[in-house]
């Protein structure tokens, strides 16, 4: 008989069923607390139930599924309301709403013994995902419950059709038969959908069988994202202590759980999960001690999960996955993201993750230094937040930058605030606007709401006003700001330098794309506001006494653009740069260094070879280091001019004159914008960071501190 938790749906594979003739859902929170049923592989049909009642409510239940897969598979032509078209900005993804307690409370319904076999179980509270979103396969670790994404539930429900795996404790599933279990399921789920992705995320010992599976199947399409993988279990440096646990005696068996605990995972971390880190230190302090003091009574619920046959069963199964999966490394083809802690306890999963690297054909690494091995489920680790910065998450074949981006969270919002909390209050940006009738305000209001609007400006030193602006236009007007950046940023060579996740990783999960014709057609196609910055790295790595020189390619082709899809074009201008810092070592003193010299050819030679598939200027610019002086910090200034009609100029689409003009127009306005707050700002009262902080001494927010009058 098998035990339905409230908080998971049946799967349509709810057991080993090969020919998974019946793609239904039951959903379980439908059922009362005391119901059991049994299902039939083959008909879903209720064996079993504790009333008449409780028969009729799974049939109804049964028969919503029915009609939402039938659906999928072209059975029913009605529209589904309950799948999603697409996220709004800011969108609530649930992060930090559950926490490791909620995994140990639940512990309790899912370890009930049952006799049933592996199956897959879809979150409840993971809600309807967006239209034509892939599966995402959870493989769990060492617990085999399939409870290890449950701070992640919410947010990856909107994204994939998520299933875990669910092994129940006193299972003895030899580790080829999961391996085969799953296989039958991505091999279903790609003849169902071919030209769809499948995820496979594995946790642990997940992360063996993910890769089993993946070497089996190379030419699905996968997707597999390993949270420090086991298959290391090898060189692990608790391997001596494993044999003395078969004599440990069953009375002291009870302690292991809570040595466990503290090996696998980072107890700080995880207590830290549901904590608000922006509050006053006496309070996070409070809640963190009252989270810790919570944990130490629900972990004994371990000691249910392994009891001591079944723990000796999981090492000898381990044994063998990391061996089977290790074997077959060469022959996986598909994409892999290895997750890695920097205090992980149990295995040597940084030394693992490099060895990943170099012997998986396309594999990304991200670490995490401060983690322990149970990274999933502690603070700091939003897993659909790193699908998104690694540009993985996609429905198709190939990744889209715009059909597949899911825009930013209020947690990944709440997060940058918090990372730019210093620079913000250190520069105190001041943002004015243009409207329609020349009128200079403070504020964004002269901006338009409605897209399609392209934002051209001048890109200061180092792109030190970007993410002040993408702030102030998500705070003000719930506006995401999609900026076009150099496609460098985008290649392998650039992924395999960036292990730690890093402010690239931050730009791609805020819109930053590759900065190509066709994206800016899209984006202009889906009335986006776009963030274009002609100059490029040109100009965000000028030279000594260039400051505010606009370094602009000679061919208007963004103008030309704007007007096939009559877009705002609304020209700006930043200053600030030299009231932060000092440009004392610029290309021309770099380029006299020769290991330096040597490092940036190096380092350019991927650019290089991209240069024929990219546009004009763009490929003629190089990145390189510079050397800059901090200075007593003075106050950063935008303007953004009057917005330029381009609706009903279509025919400048083909009229290269009209374009230069028009582009000469916004060049202009950009200089013109600058050279305003030039002179504006030696009128402002608060430009030094001395006479902010003491007016902010009053509890003003940075963002209400006066300036010029424009």
């Amino acid at each position: 008989m098998v035990s339905i938790a409230r908080t998971f749906w049946v799967s349509p594979y709810f057991a080993s069923n090969s020919e998974y003739k019946s793609r239904v859902r039951v959903r379980a929170e439908s059922l009362g607390s005391q119901d059991r049923t049994v299902l039939s592989e083959d008909s879903m049909r209720v064996n079993e139930v504790s009333s008449v009642a409780t028969k009729e409510r799974i049939g109804s239940v049964v028969d919503v599924g029915n009609r939402r897969l039938g659906k999928r598979a072209g059975e029913n032509k009605n529209v589904d309301e309950g799948v999603l078209e697409k996220l709004e900005v800011l969108w609530d993804d649930g992060y930090g709403s559950k926490t490791i307690k909620d995994y140990l409370d639940q512990l309790k319904e899912m370890i009930r013994p049952d006799g049933g076999p592996p199956r897959w179980l879809c979150p409840v509270e993971c809600g309807w995902p967006l239209r034509d979103s892939p599966v995402l396969l959870f493989l769990p670790g060492m617990d085999g419950v399939g409870l290890g994404l449950i701070l992640h539930h919410k947010a990856l429900g909107k994204a994939f059709e998520v299933r875990c795996l669910h092994i129940p404790v006193y299972d003895r599933t030899p580790f080829e038969d999961l391996v085969k279990f799953v296989e039958e399921t991505i091999r279903f789920e790609h003849a169902s959908s071919p030209n769809k992705p499948i995820y496979l995320v594995g946790d642990s010992f997940g992360g063996c069988l993910a890769l089993a599976v993946a070497a089996r199947n190379p030419t699905i399409d996968l997707v597999v994202i390993l949270a420090n993988p086991a298959t290391s279990f090898g060189r692990s440096q608790l391997q001596p202590l494993f044999p003395l646990l078969d004599a440990l005696p069953d009375e002291l068996h009870i302690t292991i759980p809570y040595l466990l605990s503290f090996v696998m995972g980072e107890p700080m971390k995880m207590a830290m999960v549901d904590i608000e880190t922006t509050l006053p230190p006496a309070v996070v302090f409070e809640q963190l001690s009252g989270n810790l003091a919570a944990l130490l009574p629900r972990v004994s619920g371990l000691a249910d999960i392994i009891p001591k046959d079944t723990l000796l069963w999981k090492l000898k199964l381990l044994k063998s996955a990391a061996s089977y999966a290790n074997s077959r490394l060469h022959a996986i083809t598909a994409e892999v993201l290895v997750l890695v802690s920097g205090k992980d306890n149990m295995l040597p999963s940084g030394d693992e993750a490099k060895r990943l690297s170099k012997s998986l054909q396309n594999c990304k690494i991200r670490h995490f230094k401060d983690n322990g091995h149970t990274i999933l489920m502690e603070d700091g680790v939003n897993l659909l937040t790193i699908i998104k910065a690694t540009c993985k998450y996609r429905r198709s074949p190939r990744h889209d930058f715009v059909a597949d981006f899911l825009p930013p969270s209020m947690s990944e919002f709440k997060q940058v605030l918090q990372n730019n909390g210093l620079f913000r209050s250190i520069t105190s940006p001041v943002m004015f606007s243009t409207l329609e009738d020349g009128k200079i305000v403070r504020g964004l209001s002269g901006v338009p709401n409605e897209g399609p609007v392209l934002l051209v400006g001048y890109h200061m030193l180092m792109g030190l006003e970007l993410v002040p602006l993408v702030e102030e236009f998500l705070r003000e007007k719930n506006v995401l700001v999609r900026g076009m950046a150099h496609p460098s940023l985008f290649t392998r060579y650039t992924e395999r330098r960036l292990h730690e996740f890093s402010f690239y990783d931050t730009l791609k999960i805020f819109g930053a794309l590759p900065v190509t014709a066709t994206n800016l057609f899209k984006l202009f196609s889906t009335k986006s506001h776009v963030l274009l910055y002609p100059g490029g790295v040109r100009e965000a790595f000028h030279r000594k006494g260039e400051k505010y020189k606009l370094f602009w390619p000679d061919q208007p082709e963004f103008v030309r653009m704007a007007a096939r899809f009559g877009a705002m074009i609304v020209p700006f201008g930043v200053i600030g740069e030299d009231d932060v810092a000092e440009l004392v070592l610029d290309y021309n003193d770099v380029m006299k260094i020769p290991v330096v010299n040597d490092y940036i050819k190096k380092s350019n030679e991927e650019i290089i070879r991209l240069r024929s598939e990219m546009d004009g200027e763009v490929a003629n610019q190089d990145f390189y280091p510079v050397g800059i002086l901090p200075k007593i910090p003075g106050r950063f200034y935008y303007l953004f001019g009057k917005p330029i009609h381009t609706k009903g100029k279509e025919a400048m689409v083909k009229d290269k004159e009209n374009a230069k003009e028009l582009y000469a127009q916004v060049k202009y306005e950009v200089e013109r914008n600058i050279s305003f707050l030039i002179r504006k700002r030696e009128e402002d009262p608060y430009r030094s960071i001395f006479d902010r902080t003491l007016y902010q001494a009053t509890s003003v927010p940075t963002d209400h501190i006066p300036s010029f009058e424009p």
